[in-house]
């Protein structure tokens, strides 16, 4: 093979490309917007980049992107406290570009309010 470091090079880029497209960032959600639901959780998918919890608001799941893993934890929160059934409210701003999805900026569960960001 002539050039090694070429190929590497866009082998890398490839990987990093598709790692940066899959999260998607704080910009498609709409913060002018913002609201909140108080449902049971129906179901929370603990790993990175981000907690998931789905909640359901006006007879439609809707997806809760919460903090990652580790600030979840730093907040005190922990996986155990999401299980289906739970009774929470979260609050954030709609996605721009997926519907039925929200950006979390706090979670309050028994009583307790969490800081997401």
């Amino acid at each position: 093979m002539k050039h090694p470091l070429f190929v590497l090079s866009l082998s890398a880029t490839s990987l990093t490309g598709g790692i940066a497209f899959a999260h998607h960032g704080w910009g498609s959600y709409d913060a002018s917007k913002p609201f909140s639901i108080t449902s049971a959780v129906q179901r929370a998918d603990w790993q990175n980049p981000h907690v998931m919890v789905v909640v359901t608001h006006t007879n439609k799941n809707w997806e809760a992107v919460l903090a990652p893993p580790f600030r979840m934890n730093a907040r005190g929160l922990e996986p155990d406290m999401l299980k289906p059934g739970t009774q929470v409210t979260v609050e954030g701003y709609p996605s721009t570009r997926v519907e039925n999805e929200m950006r979390a900026e706090r979670i309050t569960i028994g009583g307790k309010t969490f800081e997401l960001r």
